[in-house]
C-alpha cells in the first residue's frame, strides 16, 4: 500500500512525544495489516494560538506545503494527510523519515547546500515564516525533506529563513517551466487549485498565486529583505 493511503486510513497508536517545539508533536505508528509506518501526528488541540494565524489551522498548513510541494513535482515534503480521527482529535500525520539530528543546514557539506535552490523557492511562494536549520532533513536515502510547516501561506509577507545563499541569481529554466506549470495549476477551476481548496481560505490560495507571479516576473532568487526581519529565532 502506498504510503500515503497508510496514512490516510491505518489505525494510529501513540509511541511518544517529541518534546522541542511550541506545539504538541506525536511519534506515532500507523498501521493496517502486516504494514506498519512510522510518523509525526500533530493534534490541532495541542496548536498554541498565535495573533497573527488563524486558530486551529496550523495542522491544515501542514497539508498544504506537501500539496504544494507535489503540485511543483519536486517531492520535499514527507506525505502528509489530515485526519479527523486522530487519538487526540483531528491533526495531520505525516510519514517519518530517519535521519542523521545532528546534519542540518549549518553544518551541510557545500554540496548539499547546492541543491537547495528549489528549497528557496518552495519557502517563498509559500510564505514560510519558520525556515530552521534543523527544518532540513537528509534521508538515509540521501533524499533532502523539508518538515514544519504549520506557520505559512499568510497573505502578508512573513519569509523569515535561514536560506539566503542564491539571492539575486537566476532562477535555472527547469524550475521555471514547475513553476509556471504550478501557476497554472492554481487558476480557478484547476485541478491543484481545487486540491488546496480544503486546508486554505480562497485569500490564502490567491496571495499563493500571486507570489508565485512575483518570483516569475523578476525571473531572480529572492534577496534578503532590508525592511523586515529575514532570519527565524531560534536559528536550529
Amino acid at each position: 500500500m502506498a504510503h500515503h493511503s497508510l496514512l490516510q486510513t491505518g489505525e494510529i497508536s501513540l509511541e511518544g512525544q517529541f518534546l522541542w517545539g511550541s506545539n504538541y508533536t506525536l511519534f506515532v505508528n500507523v498501521c493496517i495489516g502486516e504494514e506498519t509506518l512510522q510518523a509525526v501526528y500533530k493534534p490541532t488541540r495541542g496548536e498554541r494560538p498565535l495573533w497573527d494565524f488563524p486558530t486551529a489551522t496550523l495542522a491544515l498548513r501542514e497539508v498544504a506545503a506537501y500539496q504544494v510541494s507535489e503540485l511543483l513535482g519536486w517531492s520535499l515534503v514527507p506525505p502528509t494527510v489530515y485526519r479527523e480521527e486522530g487519538p487526540l482529535g483531528p491533526g495531520s500525520l505525516q510519514q517519518y523519515m530517519v535521519h542523521d539530528e545532528n546534519y542540518h543546514y549549518f553544518n551541510f557539506s557545500p554540496e548539499d547546500r547546492q541543491r537547495l535552490r528549489s528549497t528557496t523557492l518552495f519557502d517563498f511562494i509559500i510564505n514560510n515564516a519558520d525556515r530552521k536549520g534543523g527544518h532540513i532533513l537528509k534521508g538515509h536515502d540521501d533524499h533532502l525533506w523539508l518538515i514544519d510547516h504549520g506557520i505559512c501561506f499568510h497573505e502578508d509577507p512573513k519569509l523569515r529563513t535561514v536560506i539566503w545563499d542564491f539571492a539575486g541569481e537566476p532562477i535555472p529554466d527547469d524550475l521555471c517551466a514547475d513553476l509556471h506549470r504550478f501557476r497554472e495549476a492554481l487558476e480557478p477551476d484547476q485541478a491543484g487549485r481545487t486540491s488546496l481548496e480544503p486546508y486554505l481560505t480562497s485569500r490564502e490560495i490567491t496571495a499563493l498565486a500571486r507570489r508565485t507571479d512575483r518570483l516569475l516576473a523578476a525571473n531572480i532568487f529572492p534577496r534578503t529583505p532590508r525592511n523586515a526581519r529575514p532570519y527565524p529565532w531560534p536559528l536550529v
